[in-house]
Formats: C-alpha cells, structure tokens, sequence
C-alpha cells in the first residue's frame, strides 16, 4: 500500500482512517465511509482498484467529477475512463470494448447506466473487484440530495453477490447514515471520520454594505479561486455581471443556464480561466477543485448541513480558506416566507426547524467551529489559534438591561400582535404608514432607541428570545410576546446581561503559509500552461500545496522534487524537467549582481 501511495500518488504517509479503510476494502469487506470533503475519500477506493485483480466500478452522479477524477488518475499513469453521456456511441463502445478486455483499472458510470440491462451483462462478463458508491448519501430520502434512481443500486447485491460494496459520502446525519447502510444492505466495517477541517476559518458578517465589503475581501486575497453563494438565479447574474464590471474574473452558474452553457462554466472554473464562481447550490456536489481558497455565503443558506457542505468546497488541499457567511434578519424573514408556502405541514415544520438551527448559528456567541461540530455530533477539542470570529475576538458579557426593557416594553404598548420588524420601526421612530395608521408614534417608545443601528436592535431581540425573555407566536404572523422571565426585566428590576457578538469589522483574507511568492506565482503560470496543452485542469498537474513546497524547498533535481508530497514516478517524468528550469530561472534572476572586477 505504501509503495503504491508512493510512486502513483506521490504521498508518503495515510490520512486518518485511510490504511484502515483500504485494508478492510482489501479483504473483501463491503464498507460505509463517512469522510468529510477534504480527508481522502477518493484515495480510499482508488488504491484498493489499483492492488485488487479485476476492475473497480466507480458509481458516481454528476459528468463532471467524472471526467475531473479521470483526468487525475490518467494523469498518474492509471488505466481510468469514464462512460456517460457526454460520449458519442462510438466513443462508448471503443470504452466498453476496454472493459470487455479487461483493459481498465478504474471506470466511473452514473447509477441509471450501471443499472441498465446491456451494461448489467457487460459487467458479468468480467471480473470485478470493487463497487464504490460515491456521493451516497443520494440514496436516502432523508438526505440533503435524494436521488431516486440511487434507490436501484440496492439489487448489486444480488446480481453480483461475490463483490464488495462501499459507499462513500461527504455529508450525512446519523438518520442518513442509517439509511444508506439499509438500503444497500452493506454488512462490512463503518468508518466514520471526524467532520473537523481545522484549515477553514469561519467567520459571520454583518449584511451591511456588503457588495463594498466583498469586494474590499476579494481585492485583498489577489487571484484566487472562490465561490459565492446567492439564493436565487438573479442573484448569481446580478452580482456576476456587476463583479465583472468592477475587474474581477467572475461568471454566473445556475440551473436556469443551458446545459452546455453550465459545463463550459465549470470548466472555465477548474481551469483557473475563471476565478470567481457565483452560483446558486446547483453549483456544488461534484466539485473536484482542490484550490478554492474561499467559499462566502452571500444569502443565508437553508439549512445548517447544506451550509456545511457547500463552505466544505473551500480548501480541499489542506491550505487555510475562508469561509464567510454574510448574515441579516431579513434574509431568514425571506427563507421564513419560502417555507411558509410549502403544502405540507410536515414540510413546514423541518424547514422552520431547520431555519432556526442556521440563525441560532449566525447568531451565536460560541466558537462557531464548536456549534457546527455539534450539530454532527461530534465534540471540538479545540485547536492552536482562533477558528472563527468568534474565538479571534471573543464578545464580552455587556449589561443590555435598559436596551431589552425599552424593547419589551415596546411589545407591550403595541399589545403584543407585532412582530419584531415593526417593534425596531418603533424604537427607531420610522414614519412607515402601517405605524402611522396604528398610532404607534404616540407611544412613549417612540424613536426611543434611535442611538443603535436596526442591525443592533436585531442582534438584541434574537439574544432575548434565545435567551427567555421574549418569545415568537408563529400562529399570530410572529408576534413578539413577553414571557414571564421578561416580565421580571420590566417590572422587578432584573438585570440583563448578554453576550452579543460584536458588529464585525469587514472580513479579512486568511494568510497562506509562507513561500517565495514571485516564484510561486511563476509555477502556477507554468502548471496553467501545461494543463491548457493537455486540455485538463491545472490541478491535475499539481495542486497548489505541491507548488508551494516547490517555492519553500527549492529542489535543484529529480531526486530533490521526488521528496515533495504529490510528485509522483509518472510526474516526475512528465513534468519534472519543465519545474525544475522554472525554479532554477527565478534563482538566476533574483541573485543580486556581481560587483565589477
């Protein structure tokens, strides 16, 4: 296993849980993998097909991971296709004439081919060694991306009875979880990885101004890769469009687009030809681009695990990213209406649940890296240096005694039918005619509360009600009512005290580890150049972490660039001499001259 990691992969060492995956993979078991994006999930299969004798299906649903896992392992020297729809009938069967001749290591296919008769047939013609179900938490009806055609790979079980299965996800609940093993009836070892990515830094930030804030970030973080999430299509052509009028390299991606026009997007994105990706979720599952150094929610997300595992696209490759999520009240109050229209009351119920879950998260005082872990269930042990916003600057306990009681009084006087839109109006003395018609400007908390911002009168109730104080009547369109520990602020003189996260300066870029920048620089142009030859991503030639060790060590031959993590045998041969001059180049060029004689 450690010779073959070597010289195809070019690692020296496993990740957590890999060697234990692989042997079990090894020994005929069938598996159940949880392993966050990001940990080495793919290995975990890849490297069983290559040490097995026959050939590893790879069940996988979306085109382009597909050809982007293929383009890495051909790349490596492996024998890898993939058969989909992007193919020609001919290009198929020329693929399907490998497989017949036991000619592949690896093949990727989609669930609705693998399942078809004619493929059925070719496959128990050969010997196979592996199923690996990639993405699969699409096979439950409780997971965040339920695909029903997923539900028929229940049956290799029974038309392959002597292969092994595993399955493979990112993301998933322990409900989830459940249910894939169910279905697939999988009988073998469950790993289950730690969904920590300690290279992410999170970070929340008031909606203010937010264009000049993202911009202000961006401009900071120079040419990198990054994705941005809106809500709706509009959204992602709006802020695309105006991105792109300012400088910045930056296309719109949504299910509204032409299939054709989607691919030749995303690929433009791989292939650093576009730097900025604003997408709706569409855009997600499947992402194989190692070097996103960024992942900013610009509308709140649904739900806490969708966040979860769209911010998880940033820093595949270990490196510190950025994941920034720019919150406001009014983006929950929109969510709140597209949940409120749902038929189902069941519907409705998860999806408040669910909304709840996300605000509490936005709007929490606690490490956020520790809330999101706890979600998952897992315990946070904490890490060198700060995680979050919250842990860099830590909000102090403030006495919000007169503020609260200015704001539950407010409720009071206006009978406790309003919601908190209309109570801030109030405090800040908005001349709105709902208020006007309803005499609220003649109460005594009228425009009594203009020294704070309408984002700080937000922050305040949401940490009253998370706190007891107030409380939200859903059946009377989200009225504020007083409870009895509010009415102790009122009218016994209780105090209260709060820890409100502070109004957060506008997010700041992560800093990358250290290497001769110029140098760096010139060995991305080099690594873009050679992909574009070959017609695959850059990161296919080498990621970023590979390229920075080239410009921190500075090896001098084959022997020295051999030493760095992912400069595999094949590699080496390929690319090594191209590297090497690049890197002897910039030391003739940046040796000081010599003095005359």
């Amino acid at each position: 296993m450690l010779e073959t990691i070597r010289t195809v992969f070019g690692h020296t060492s496993f990740r957590p849980l890999q060697r234990e995956i692989v042997t079990s993979l090894l020994e005929g078991k069938d598996a159940f993998v949880l392993m966050p994006t990001g940990g080495g999930k793919s290995l975990c299969f890849q490297l069983p097909a290559l040490l097995l004798d026959g050939l590893t299906v790879v069940v996988s649903p979306l085109i382009a991971l597909m050809k982007d896992q293929v383009d890495a392992l051909q790349a490596m020297g492996v024998a890898a296709t993939f058969i989909n729809s992007s193919l020609d009938p001919a290009e198929v069967a020329r693929r399907q004439g490998a497989v017949a001749r036991s000619a592949l290591k690896l093949l990727y296919v989609a669930p609705e081919r693998l399942m078809m008769p004619p493929f059925l047939h070719l496959l128990s013609s050969v010997k196979l060694a592996l199923f690996a179900i990639d993405e699969a938490h699409c096979i439950s009806e409780w997971g965040h991306d339920f695909r029903p055609e997923y539900r028929e790979l229940k049956r290799l079980k029974s038309l392959f009875p002597g292969t092994p299965r595993a399955a493979f996800t990112a993301t998933a609940t322990r409900r989830v979880q459940a249910d894939i093993v169910e279905e697939l009836a999988l009988q073998g070892d469950r790993f289950r990885g730690s969904f920590n990515r300690p290279n992410l830094f999170y970070e929340v930030s008031p909606k203010q101004d937010s264009y000049r804030q993202l911009t202000n970030y961006l401009r900071e973080r120079g040419d990198v890769s990054g994705i941005i999430y809106c809500l709706s299509r509009d959204g992602t052509e709006r802020l695309a469009a105006r991105l792109a009028a300012d400088g910045f390299s930056a296309a719109a991606y949504h299910a509204g687009l032409e299939s054709e026009q989607r691919q030749r997007r995303q690929e433009a994105f791989t292939r650093d030809d576009v730097r900025i990706i604003v997408a709706t979720i569409a855009f997600g599952m499947g992402i194989d681009k190692p070097d996103v150094r960024f992942v900013i929610h610009y509308d709140l997300p649904k739900n806490l695990e969708g966040y979860y595992q769209e911010s998880g696209r940033a820093g595949r490759d270990g490196d510190p990213s950025d994941c920034i999520l720019f919150y406001t009240y009014g983006d929950a109050k929109k969510l709140e209406r597209f949940i409120e229209e749902k038929p189902s009351p069941a519907e409705r119920e998860v999806g408040f649940q669910q909304l709840r879950q996300i605000v509490d998260w936005a709007q929490g005082t606690t490490c956020r890296r520790r809330a999101l872990l706890a979600y998952f269930d897992e315990t946070f042990g904490g890490q060198d240096g700060p995680c979050c916003d919250i842990c860099r600057e830590p909000p102090e306990a403030v006495d919000c005694t007169i503020p609260a009681q200015m704001l539950l009084s407010c409720a009071r006087r206006t009978g406790e039918q309003y919601g908190l839109v209309h109570l801030i109006r109030v405090l800040l003395g908005s001349r709105d005619e709902r208020i006007l018609r309803a005499g609220h400007d003649r109460l005594s908390t009228y425009g009594i509360g203009r020294d704070r911002s309408r984002a700080e009168w937000h922050q305040l109730a949401q940490a009253l009600l998370l706190a007891g104080h107030a409380r939200v009547d859903p059946d009377q369109f989200n009225a504020v009512k007083v409870t009895e520990r509010g009415e102790a602020v009122l009218f016994r003189g209780e105090k209260v005290m709060l820890a409100l996260a502070r109004q957060a300066a506008p997010p700041s870029a992560t800093p990358a580890a250290a290497a001769d920048q110029a140098l760096f620089d010139q060995l991305r142009a080099l690594r873009k150049r050679l992909a574009d030859e070959r017609g695959v991503p850059p990161f296919v030639i080498f990621h970023d972490t590979t390229l920075r060790d080239m410009a921190e060590r500075l090896p001098a031959n084959h022997h020295q660039l051999r030493r760095i993590p992912g400069v595999g045998d094949r590699k080496l041969v390929d690319f090594g001499d191209a590297f090497l001059a690049a890197i002897a180049g910039h030391l003739l060029q940046s040796q000081p001259p010599r003095p005359p004689s």
